[in-house]
């Protein structure tokens, strides 16, 4: 049993707190350090956890201390608080992310979805209609695909990169590369996604087809569909992905394998 459980539970909860610091101090530095290694912020975040443990009388302490499995370590438990913590105090400071030197170096296009995408929190499939109508008229779904990987991969890098993605909420899974996979699966896969499709109304069918497939505009779907505007096909393709995609877990196609 950790040692400072005993005390808290009797009674004596700043013998407890003393008992814990001496112990993790240096493991709640480091945890911190993956984020900032600036000497103010460093401290300031520590601080930040410390209130955090301690607040409604070392309520978090007290939950943890009786449900305590001697088959997990505290100190995983206390890096996960310090992680949650962290990132908490960075996002109530800086607020969303910003355009960083990293997303500045990125070729144009990159921008554009790194600002779409990660600042301004729009959906892939919004960031691509938003891409064609503003920017790249003749852009594939395809091939914003490809940029959009390359995106995730350039905004992820580095420590600060890992930050900027836990910074973000409710960041859509970043997309899928298919890489060297076995065609046989590939085929398989394909095979599913075809009869997944086939469940779909013909009108359902034919948006996702126009719109994910073929990359045409939204507007340009809901006149060829006679839907009153872009708003009605981006809500008939959201409803028709969901459908798929439960469709093709039930076969054991999770997110991220097409």
């Amino acid at each position: 049993m950790e040692p400072w459980i005993a005390p808290l539970t009797t009674g004596s909860p700043e013998a407890a707190w003393d008992v814990l610091i001496d112990r993790y101090r240096r493991l709640i530095f480091a945890a911190i350090r993956k984020y900032t290694t600036d000497a103010d912020d460093v401290m300031d975040v520590f601080t930040h956890v410390c209130g955090a443990l301690r607040e409604n009388d070392f309520q978090r302490l007290r939950k943890y201390a009786a449900q305590a499995d001697p088959q997990r370590k505290f100190s995983t438990w206390l890096c996960a608080v310090v992680h949650n913590q962290t990132v908490d105090w960075i996002r109530h400071r800086d607020g969303r992310p910003r355009l960083t030197a990293t997303a500045a170096a990125l070729p144009e296009i990159q921008q554009r979805i790194f600002t779409l995408v990660f600042v301004e929190q729009h959906s892939h499939i919004e960031a691509y209609e938003l891409l064609r109508s503003r920017h790249y008229e003749r852009l594939s779904f395809a091939d914003f695909l490809k940029e959009l990987s390359a995106t995730y991969r350039a905004a992820g890098a580095g420590t600060r990169g890992r930050l900027i993605l836990e910074l973000v909420p409710d960041l859509p899974e970043p997309p899928a590369e298919s890489g060297d996979m076995d065609p046989a699966i590939v085929s398989e896969r394909q095979s599913l996604l075809e009869a997944a499709l086939e469940t779909l109304s013909t009108e359902d069918r034919v948006a996702v087809q126009l719109y994910v497939v073929d990359g045409v505009s939204a507007d340009q779907v809901a006149r060829s569909l006679g839907l009153p505007n872009a708003k009605a096909v981006y809500n008939k393709v959201y409803r028709a992905l969901a459908n798929l995609r439960e469709r093709l877990e039930r076969s054991g196609i999770t997110a991220g394998k097409l």
